[in-house]
């Protein structure tokens, strides 16, 4: 038995389940600390980016969209994958902002990077912040976002949802509460080209 913290979980095999649009699932078997071996289910995903979008006025660009798998329209900030090999997270979350709420921003921040459910997918979004914003025309790509409904809260009131419950996107948390820590307690956000060592690779190269 190894002292706690210093064990190296080695991957001894890995099986494809399966592969689709958007998330691929693996089983490897994974070196334990007794010994033995065990069976990780793996979700691998391409990554995505989510965006608070803050007017001058400290309101909030959220949207309401329909997410089958809970069964019902749910608040969340734009957001979208990086479904493009190689491109840069800022670029991809320009198109989204653009696609799904007909906004551009001229300053762009790092505020948070959220693992979806490091439990079983190596899915993880980077929420940026986005400011001096200009309105512009709106490039759907799709059914889906036709169907959105875009609407303007102030920070307060949207920090204010999360804690009560009516917003429950893991990102539109995370990225809300930070926003407002940015905003209230002038904690710093990190450069648009921070570094990203938990960018999601292998569903990615899998599919090019």
């Amino acid at each position: 038995m190894t002292e706690p913290g210093t064990h190296d979980f080695r991957v001894v095999s890995s099986e494809d389940v399966y592969q689709g649009r958007i998330m691929a699932l693996r089983v490897d078997e994974v070196t334990m600390p007794g010994g033995g071996h065990a069976r990780r289910e793996v979700v691998e995903h391409a990554g995505a980016v989510a965006i608070v979008a803050l007017d001058e006025n400290d309101e909030v660009t959220l949207i309401h969209q329909y997410r089958h798998p809970l069964g019902r329209r749910i608040w969340e900030l734009p957001a979208g994958l990086i479904d493009k090999v190689g491109e840069d997270p800022v670029e991809t979350a320009r198109r989204e902002l653009v696609e799904e709420v007909g906004l551009a921003a001229a300053d762009w921040s790092v505020l948070v990077d959220v693992a979806a459910s490091p439990g079983f997918t190596d899915e993880v979004v980077r929420v940026f912040l986005a400011t001096d914003l200009a309105t512009v025309d709106r490039v759907m790509e799709g059914e889906e976002e036709a169907d959105l409904v875009a609407r303007r809260f102030p920070l307060d009131e949207a920090v204010r949802m999360a804690l009560a419950g009516e917003i429950v996107n893991g990102a539109a948390v995370g990225g809300l509460l930070a926003a407002h820590a940015v905003r209230t307690i002038t904690a710093p956000a990190r450069a648009a080209d921070a570094p990203w060592p938990d960018l999601p690779t292998r569903f990615p190269n899998r599919r090019s």
